[in-house]
């Protein structure tokens, strides 16, 4: 499944609420699940990001679809990334090179 990183800062709303961030953690993830998605690692940061996300999808409209409900709750903005895999990045040299 495709691997996407995405990169989180909290709102007004989000750092009001610092507490509250494992918790909402907790929810995050079940609500993955809910739509066939899977929390890889989550890491909370300090420099110019709040929490770094890795997670799986089925799909780049099902990604779409989780990060939109995870910002559409207010607490947080996402900047995300499609990761490549060694034999993914393989493929794509090889469609590249002809």
């Amino acid at each position: 499944m495709p691997i996407f990183i995405t990169l989180l800062n909290w709102t007004d709303q989000g750092v009001r609420d610092y507490k509250d961030t494992p918790k909402r953690y907790e929810v995050f993830s079940a609500a993955l699940q809910k739509l066939g998605c899977k929390l890889l690692n989550i890491y909370w940061t300090v420099g110019p990001y709040d929490i770094v996300v890795i997670l799986e999808a089925p799909d780049d409209e099902t990604a779409t679809a989780a990060l939109l409900q995870l910002g559409g709750v207010g607490n947080v903005r996402t900047t995300s990334m499609r990761a490549f895999g060694r034999e993914e990045i393989d493929r794509i040299i090889a469609k590249a090179a002809g």
